[in-house]
């Protein structure tokens, strides 16, 4: 009698541990957990990424920056030079010989992109 009661708790308990197991990996494989878990992986990889590309960047900034000193250097040019700047030039992007540009104002053009479809 004893030991049908033990093999009795025994697969009951087995079976409730299976219908759990299944019960867990059936709710992770439901779209919205699928897509939260891409969605979390997609961030984690994003972020190392940009903790590479800015390291990167900064090892450059800094390698461009002692480079330009021992070329300065070999050079003989002052690294800090007057600070004092000349003016920008300012170049007019396109020549209007024009004295009253004259605009289209009653255009029979829309500008709706939603009116073709």
């Amino acid at each position: 009698m004893f030991r049908r009661t033990f093999w009795f708790t025994t697969g009951v308990a087995a079976g409730v541990w299976a219908t759990t197991k299944v019960n867990r990996k059936l709710r992770q494989l439901t779209p919205q957990s699928l897509a939260a878990t891409a969605a979390n992986k997609a961030l984690e990889t994003g972020q190392r990424l940009k903790d590479r590309a800015v390291g990167f960047a900064l090892d450059v900034r800094d390698n461009m920056a002692q480079r330009e000193a021992e070329l300065g250097q070999a050079l003989g040019i002052d690294a800090n030079p007057d600070p004092e700047l000349p003016a920008p030039r300012r170049y007019t992007a396109i020549e209007n010989n024009r004295s009253d540009p004259k605009y289209i104002e009653n255009t029979t053009y829309s500008y709706n992109r939603n009116e073709d479809h």
